[in-house]
């Protein structure tokens, strides 16, 4: 008897009927070793459990190639697309660092000014706050605390939401250390408005979502129909595979509550690549370092993590929250970019490694 494939094999063991249908095969628009990638991508599925997976890869500024595999809802049958839907969770951090960049490049806002003169509401601390610092996490604002993880609270604009955290004091003088803060970019996204006198999304859907040619790509509201969204889930200790719990993402829109597919964050690279959306001096800021006051260097440029891997400067952002793992990850040297988003909890780190595999079969 012949030996079912990885995926099928991932399926039956998280306790799922395979899809009536064949699970799509990537579609190309530039050829790349495809064999080996499905390789690669279908062993990881197998050996993370993972249901549904998304992934788009971008070369040397080529339209992206993109990857759709498994399944989107593992109750209904319904394959993953390249039209599939899922929440990008921290990957928004660089997308709103870019707006923010966009108006300081205008003149609109002052990265070294005190977050207040675009933010007026939000309360003083005991030391003044920045945006550059919101954009490294040097700023002292906490993260999203255990109990707010599956928050099931709407929040109907970005400055409302800002109501869970701006009463609580700072954790440490800005600028002394780094602790990673979703939330301080809630506030960067508060500053956006104020900036540049329009809602955030607005702001975004004209300024990065349409120069881009991001067409999927929206708030993750949990209350709107959204064609071709992703179910999520989560592994149990026991190994089984259940839904995610249901988490209103409204309280973290700028740092983690927007949705997109693989290929139109794939866009959102290549646009970064190409220019459109900022200057090369800007982008080459962004991916820079930054250093504490005394003199440290980071693992975090603004709104990105930073480093080098095998001799390559990569500069890269993953995600993590109730039903999605995500990552965007580039070599910009190499203007290579990979897309990886999947329906399983807490796997982006393996998603990272993931993607360094890929680069090493297609980025030269």
């Amino acid at each position: 008897m012949r030996r079912p494939s990885l995926l099928l094999a991932a399926l039956l063991s998280l306790g799922a009927s395979p899809s009536p249908t064949p699970v799509p095969r990537p579609t190309a628009s530039e050829p790349l070793p495809a064999t080996r990638l499905e390789t690669l991508v279908s062993s990881e599925m197998s050996r993370l459990g993972i249901p549904g997976l998304s992934v788009a890869v971008l070369v040397d500024g080529q339209p992206p190639w993109v990857g759709a595999y498994g399944l989107a809802d593992l109750e209904n049958f319904v394959p993953v697309k390249a039209s599939t839907v899922f929440r990008i969770a921290s990957v928004c951090k660089p997308i709103t660092a870019v707006a923010v960049m966009q108006l300081a490049e205008r003149g609109k806002l002052d990265l070294d000014a005190p977050i207040q003169k675009y933010v007026p509401d939000f309360p003083d601390k005991a030391w003044p706050i920045t945006a550059r610092q919101l954009l490294c996490h040097q700023s002292g604002i906490r993260h999203v605390q255990d109990e707010e993880w599956g928050s099931t609270r709407h929040f109907t604009s970005v400055v409302a939401a800002l109501d869970v955290f701006k009463d609580d004091p700072l954790l440490f003088t800005p600028g002394t250390k780094t602790e990673y803060s979703t939330y301080g970019f809630n506030l960067l996204g508060a500053a956006v408005e104020g900036a540049a006198g329009v809602a955030y999304m607005d702001y975004m859907a004209e300024n990065v979502f349409s120069p881009a040619g991001m067409e999927q790509t929206r708030a993750d509201d949990v209350l709107e129909v959204i064609p071709n969204r992703a179910a999520g889930y989560v592994r149990l200790p026991s190994g089984k595979i259940v839904n995610s719990i249901l988490a209103d993402t409204s309280n973290k829109v700028p740092g983690g509550g927007m949705c997109s597919t693989a290929s139109d964050v794939a866009r959102f690279a290549a646009a970064l690549l190409g220019g459109t959306l900022v200057k090369r001096t800007t982008w080459d800021a962004m991916c820079a370092p930054q250093r504490t006051r005394d003199g440290h260097q980071t693992g975090y440029g603004l709104g990105w993590r930073v480093g080098v891997w095998h001799g390559r400067r990569e500069v890269w952002h993953h995600g993590g929250q109730p039903q999605v793992s995500s990552v965007l990850y580039l070599q910009p040297d190499q203007r290579f970019a990979i897309v990886l988003l999947a329906n399983l909890e807490n796997v982006y780190p393996a998603l990272a490694d993931l993607a360094r595999k890929i680069s090493t079969q297609v980025a030269h």
